[in-house]
């Protein structure tokens, strides 16, 4: 009984320090310091030298001028100013656009009756202008009808690069994210050829999302979230060109694909011999990851494999998988995983 007791107690123990420990992580840290402008230093006119283009080009498209300001984290100018719907355009390389989210959105700004949010707006390539994070909000717009939109433009025309960073309207999931990734690169690699693939570094948020990019660009019912932990170890920015990463990197989606084919063909079998988990797939990719058993120590940035290598392996083992080896409970355990 008393050996019981010093059991449950010592459990009850464990259990406080990970609540603190986890109570911890989740406490929000606070700069002592103040940062950023006052009051006085945020006011500005639209005749600041850096947004008198653009406040000429807001009423050349149709609009008009509301007012400006400088941002106050980053003192950087912004224009405040109404535009024409039809004056705006997203960003080439955004995600596709959700119909049932817009006609969602429309609905729901309908009955608040009013269009609160403002646009972020940049020059486009060629002229006109871009919002790199206001794509159904401006297909709300036009579902209502709206003739003008509020907009916040910026004369910095590479923050139509940081759409992860900017768009907040709408969670993006993996092929969202991968699809939006690799059309950022290949449009700055025709900007920018001689650019190297780790200078956007921030505005790609990780390399896989390249690989990614290319696959769903081919296939786009990928089951891109198998393989993600996997490209997550193995798979780094490089010092090429943007040009010749990518050309590397489509080397690279090919044998991805190449893989795949042979892992449904193993699910497949699975489920014929009565495995109808959801999670065959993902552990099927399991038991082929080469790198599956690393474990990355605090700081190491060094792949534990070239992704190249990584692949050859992860082919040769999808090709001699052995079903017999399959069991039931090996299953649940990636389903208890995948749940976590």
């Amino acid at each position: 009984m008393a050996a019981r007791k010093k059991a449950a107690s010592k459990k009850k123990a464990a259990r406080k320090k990970t609540t603190r420990k986890t109570a911890a992580r989740k406490r929000l840290t606070i700069r002592k310091e103040k940062r950023g402008l006052e009051a006085s230093e945020v006011v500005i006119t639209s005749d600041e030298p850096a947004l008198r283009p653009l406040a000429q080009e807001v009423e050349a498209a149709g609009g008009a001028v509301i007012g400006a300001y400088r941002e106050p984290f980053s003192g950087k100018p912004l224009l405040l100013a109404s535009l024409p719907r039809e004056a705006i355009e997203p960003t080439p390389f955004q995600r596709d656009l959700s119909p049932t989210h817009t006609k969602r959105l429309a609905a729901k700004i309908e009955e608040s009756g009013s269009f609160l949010d403002p646009l972020i707006v940049v020059r486009g390539a060629e002229g006109g202008f871009w919002t790199p994070n206001g794509r159904h909000r401006l297909a709300a717009a036009k579902v209502l009808g709206l003739r003008q939109i509020t907009a916040l433009i910026s004369p910095d025309e590479a923050l139509a690069f940081r759409i992860l960073a900017l768009n907040t309207e709408k969670a993006h999931n993996l092929k969202d994210r991968s699809l939006e990734v690799i059309r950022m690169a290949k449009t700055l690699a025709e900007r920018h050829p001689r650019a190297k693939e780790s200078d956007y570094s921030s505005e790609f948020e990780a390399p896989e999302l390249l690989t990614l990019g290319l696959i769903y660009l081919e296939n786009g019912r990928f089951a891109g979230g198998a393989y993600s932990p996997f490209l997550k170890k193995v798979d780094r920015f490089t010092t090429k060109t943007l040009p010749k990463s990518l050309l590397a990197r489509e080397g690279y989606a090919a044998r991805l694909l190449t893989i795949d084919t042979r892992v449904k063909e193993i699910v497949g079998a699975l489920k014929e011999r009565g495995f109808d988990s959801p999670y065959v797939r993902n552990y099927v990719v399991a038991r082929i990851n080469p790198v599956r058993f690393h474990r990355a120590k605090k700081g190491e940035t060094k792949p534990p494999m070239e992704l190249g290598a990584a692949l050859t392996r992860m082919a040769a083992a999808a090709k001699k998988f052995d079903l017999g080896k399959v069991r039931e409970r090996d299953l649940a355990l990636v389903a208890a995983v995948s749940s976590d």
